[in-house]
C-alpha cells in the first residue's frame, strides 16, 4: 500500500522519540513532601502510603540530606500535631516554637540550598479536624482568614520561602500577602491552592496527619468535583490577590483543570499527585498488576503534558533517582 505520511517513522527507535519529545520530566519540577511529628528516632511508615514516613526533626537531618543529594529543589511542609495540642482556634498554628517553626529552622540550618515551602491550613491543628474555625456547625471564613494570615507570618519569620494555603477560603490570599508585606516578608512567595476539590483521593494523607474532619465534610470549602469553570474565578482572584504559583489539587482526575489554568493565567501552574493517587499505584503494584516504575513515570508525564510546571509527588525521590539515571 501507498502511505506517504507514516507517523510511525517518528517512533523506530529511542533516538528519534527522545528528539521529536514534546514534553520533559525534570528533577527541578519536583516538590517533595515531607511530614513531621514530634520525638526522637521516629521513622515511621504510614500504613495506608506504603514507602512512605513520618519524621521526627532527628531523623528527618538524614531524609534531607537524600532530597538534596538527588537534586530535588523544593520541599513541602506538614505537621502531624498531638492531640493535645489541638483546639478551635488554631492556637498551636501561631506558636513560634511549634513543630513547624522548627522544622522549617532545621531545614534552613541543615539544608539551606532547599526551598522550603509551608502547609497553611488549620486541618491539622483543629480539634474538629476541619480547615477553618467552627461555630454552631459552621466552618467560618473570615475568623479562619485572620488567623491563617497570622500563620503565614509565623513561619515566614521561621525561614519559610513559600506558604502554601491548603484551606479555600475565600480571601485568604489577599489577607496573606498583606500581612507578609506588612511583617516585611515581601520575597516570601504564596502558592495557592486555588482548585482544590472536595476529593476522595485524600484519606491516606489524613491519615499520615491524623486530620480527617470529626464531622461532616469540607464540602462547603473545597471545590465540587463536576466543576471545572469555577477553577477560573478562583484563579482569577488569586492572582489579583498576589499569589506566585496556583496549584491543582488532585491530579490526575484534573488534568483538564491544570490545562486551563495554564492556558488562562499566564503563572506558573503546580500540580498535586495525591496520597490516593500514590497509594492506587503502590498498592496495584504490590498485588503485581502493573509496573510501578512505568505506572509513576506515565502520571509524571501526563502531568507535564496537561501544562504543569511544578508537581508535588510522594513519588519525588523515586522520580529523581530514575531521571538522575538515564
Amino acid at each position: 500500500m501507498y502511505q506517504p505520511v507514516r507517523p510511525r517513522r517518528r517512533r523506530q527507535n529511542e533516538a528519534i522519540r527522545a528528539m521529536v519529545r514534546e514534553n520533559e520530566l525534570a528533577v527541578s519540577d519536583l516538590i517533595c513532601p515531607l511530614f513531621v511529628v514530634e520525638g526522637q528516632k521516629v521513622k515511621e511508615e504510614i500504613s495506608s502510603m506504603p514507602d512512605y514516613f513520618r519524621f521526627s526533626l532527628d531523623t528527618l537531618e538524614t531524609e534531607l540530606e537524600e532530597i538534596a543529594a538527588l537534586g530535588i529543589k523544593a520541599v513541602l511542609l506538614f505537621v502531624k500535631v498531638p492531640d493535645d495540642l489541638k483546639d478551635n482556634a488554631g492556637t498551636e498554628a501561631l506558636n513560634g516554637s511549634g513543630l513547624m517553626q522548627r522544622a522549617i529552622r532545621l531545614i534552613k540550618e541543615k539544608q539551606p540550598g532547599l526551598y522550603v515551602m509551608t502547609d497553611v491550613a488549620l486541618d491539622p491543628y483543629s480539634s474538629f479536624g476541619h480547615d477553618g474555625v467552627v461555630e454552631e456547625g459552621q466552618i467560618v471564613n473570615d475568623k479562619t482568614v485572620e488567623i491563617l494570615a497570622e500563620m503565614a507570618v509565623s513561619h515566614a519569620e521561621a525561614g519559610a520561602d513559600m506558604v502554601a494555603p491548603s484551606d479555600m477560603m475565600d480571601g485568604r490570599i489577599g489577607a496573606i500577602r498583606y500581612a507578609l508585606d506588612e511583617a516585611g516578608f515581601i520575597n516570601c512567595g504564596i502558592m495557592s491552592y486555588t482548585a482544590k476539590y472536595a476529593s476522595a483521593f485524600y484519606g491516606p494523607f489524613r491519615d499520615a496527619l491524623d486530620s480527617a474532619p470529626g464531622f461532616g465534610d469540607k464540602k462547603t470549602y473545597q471545590m465540587d468535583p463536576a466543576n471545572s469553570l469555577e477553577a477560573l474565578i478562583e484563579a482569577d482572584l488569586d492572582i489579583q490577590e498576589g499569589a506566585d504559583i496556583l496549584m491543582v489539587k488532585p491530579g490526575l482526575p484534573y488534568l483538564d483543570v491544570v490545562r486551563m489554568l495554564k492556558e488562562h493565567s499566564g503563572l506558573t501552574i503546580a500540580v498535586y499527585n495525591v496520597s490516593g493517587e500514590y497509594a492506587m499505584i503502590k498498592a496495584a503494584a504490590l498485588k503485581g498488576w502493573l509496573n510501578e516504575q512505568d505506572a509513576m513515570m506515565e502520571c509524571m508525564t501526563s502531568f507535564k503534558r496537561a501544562g504543569a510546571n511544578l508537581i508535588a509527588t510522594y513519588f519525588a525521590k523515586d522520580v529523581a533517582r530514575l531521571l538522575k539515571k538515564n
